[in-house]
């Protein structure tokens, strides 16, 4: 019980970090676009006002004494609406950013992760067992309206099972590929829970010497080298060779905390004990 409880703990702990860094990263974002989207502004009415001292339809006078300072001075009009324009799409980049934030794949940072995963490949594998049974029928049933009828008894809405038998690449049904990648993606997703649930039951690891401590920290999600101190060039290279980044809020240099997380941390620690 004080174990579930534990666990429970945990979890509870892991969520809440794990949205706090997901609100810190929108919020991020939403300030960088926010500032460029000031520099553009600020940059375009710059430009704006300047050409407005342009006379409108003033040609550059060739010849004229005033030829090469006008040309220097449209030259710059341009060149600041330029910057303008980079710094708005820079403010679009960093919108489209924040707007994703917790809008893609399944983080195995996320605590829920294994139940989100495990919805996902119940999905797929249902999807599966509907695409062979539909092959299953097309091959079954001859006539089009037999094999229209059928699909639609299987679930399938009147307008999916129309495309379904409409004739892609000469043939109906679902291809071979279709069923050939989305079974790849089930067996993938079976290997990614099955790597998750052994990291969840793993006792983690932890090494302290005069040198660094190692710790295997599962609030955090993160495989963490703490050092008194800034460590050596040396170290610092042997962590950065191994995908460790230095965390400030952490104080420590760290890397996500699953497999190849932990193959790497036992690469650092080699190697660091024998300098």
């Amino acid at each position: 019980m004080n174990d579930q409880n534990n666990n429970d703990a945990i979890k509870a702990e892991r969520l809440k970090r794990y949205e706090e860094r997901q609100q810190n990263r929108l919020d991020r974002y939403e300030a960088l676009a926010d500032k460029a989207t000031v520099k553009s502004t600020v940059l375009a009415t710059r430009s704006n006002q300047m050409a407005e001292c342009i006379p409108f339809g003033q040609p550059i006078l060739v010849g004229h004494h005033s030829e090469k300072r006008d040309r220097n001075f449209r030259s710059k009009i341009h060149s600041i609406m330029g910057k303008s324009v980079q710094e708005m799409k820079k403010a679009e980049y960093y919108q489209n950013k924040a707007d994703s934030v917790g809008k893609g794949g399944i983080s195995s940072d996320d605590p829920n992760a294994i139940e989100k995963l495990k919805s996902k490949l119940e999905k797929l594998q249902q999807a599966q067992e509907l695409m062979k049974k539909a092959n299953k029928l097309i091959k079954k049933f001859p006539e089009h309206n037999a094999r229209l009828e059928g699909l639609i008894e299987l679930g399938f809405s009147k307008e999916k099972a129309i495309d379904v038998l409409n004739p892609k690449y000469g043939s109906i049904g679902f291809a071979s590929y279709s069923l050939q990648n989305n079974n790849a993606e089930i067996n993938r997703l079976k290997k990614r829970i099955a790597e998750l649930q052994t990291l969840e039951n793993r006792t983690s690891n932890e090494v302290e010497n005069d040198l660094y401590k190692y710790t295997e920290c599962k609030i955090e999600n993160r495989c963490m080298f703490i050092f008194d101190g800034k460590p050596t060039e040396e170290i610092r290279q042997i962590l950065k060779s191994n995908g460790f980044k230095w965390s400030p809020s952490r104080g420590a240099w760290v890397r996500q905390l699953n497999a190849n997380g932990i193959y790497a941390s036992k690469r650092v620690i080699s190697l660091i004990d024998q300098l």
